[in-house]
């Protein structure tokens, strides 16, 4: 018995990353997914390699309306009802905020925020129809708490939380949970090439290295961290949590590391 037997799933931004680890660990739990990203060829690859048994792939920009109607429409004509939805699609851009342009904030946002607000608009009736279920909105650690050089992300990030409480409270009348998970930045491998510019630029500015995680783990997350809390969040196990916001960071969020201050 898988942990998600006969849960019917969308995920997002499922070419690669995050996405693609949580759709694997879903058909291996029991799921059957619909992977949603604009990476077609990079999509298609994940999906067959899962097997049309337990997935298919649709392109899906998470901005238009009528790829969210047909990624449901899809979903529901080959596996059934829709009962879990991970909103996990995002971009990033590093830049200041001042240097920021208005049409950056506007793209970030209809990517960040849009997105997840069609998505759940879209998944509503098939899953009041199908007794309940669980939408998992990945935010990111920058969701709780401010970080330099991305102020759009973070403020869309922020806004992402406030989407979920304010979709728990509606939606909870239908069974349909809806959680937040807040990752931190290092499981992504959307921003790994930021994090190799920022590494670039201190050693160009000859400026120290950090020399472990800003975090009491000594490693960093992966994708696989943050796909099994996605899963715990889709199971049953979690039935009765909603509206929370679910740090998934090694502690990052919970303080700072003190260089010199005595430790265990």
């Amino acid at each position: 018995m898988g942990r998600l037997d006969g849960k019917v799933a969308i995920v997002t931004g499922a070419a690669r990353g995050t996405g693609a680890e949580t759709a694997k660990m879903f058909v291996a739990e029991g799921a059957r997914v619909l992977l949603g990203d604009i990476l077609d060829e990079l999509g298609q690859v994940v999906a067959s390699e899962l097997g049309d048994a337990s997935a298919c792939y649709q392109h899906l920009d998470v901005t238009r309306e009528e790829d969210w109607d047909a990624a449901v429409a899809t979903a529901c004509e080959h596996f059934g009802p829709v009962n879990v939805l991970v909103n996990n699609a995002a971009i990033l851009e590093v830049r200041s905020l001042v240097e920021t342009s208005a049409e950056t904030f506007k793209k970030i946002f209809s990517v960040n925020q849009l997105g997840p607000f069609l998505g759940i608009r879209a998944v509503f009736e098939t899953m009041k129809a199908a007794g309940g279920g669980s939408i998992i909105n990945i935010s990111s650690i920058d969701g709780l708490e401010g970080s330099n050089g991305v102020a759009v992300y973070t403020s869309s990030k922020w806004g992402l939380r406030g989407l979920t409480k304010a979709a728990c409270q509606e939606l909870g009348r239908y069974s349909i949970r809806v959680n937040t998970l807040c990752p931190n930045p290092g499981s992504s491998e959307m921003v790994a090439p930021f994090y190799a510019e920022a590494i670039e630029r201190l050693k160009a500015a000859d400026e120290p290295l950090p020399s472990r995680p800003v975090h009491p783990f000594a490693r960093h997350g992966d994708v696989g961290d943050v796909a099994r809390a996605i899963v715990f969040l889709a199971s049953d196990e979690s039935g009765f949590i909603s509206g929370c916001d679910l740090p998934v960071d090694g502690g990052w969020s919970a303080g700072k590391i003190e260089p010199g201050a005595p430790s265990s």
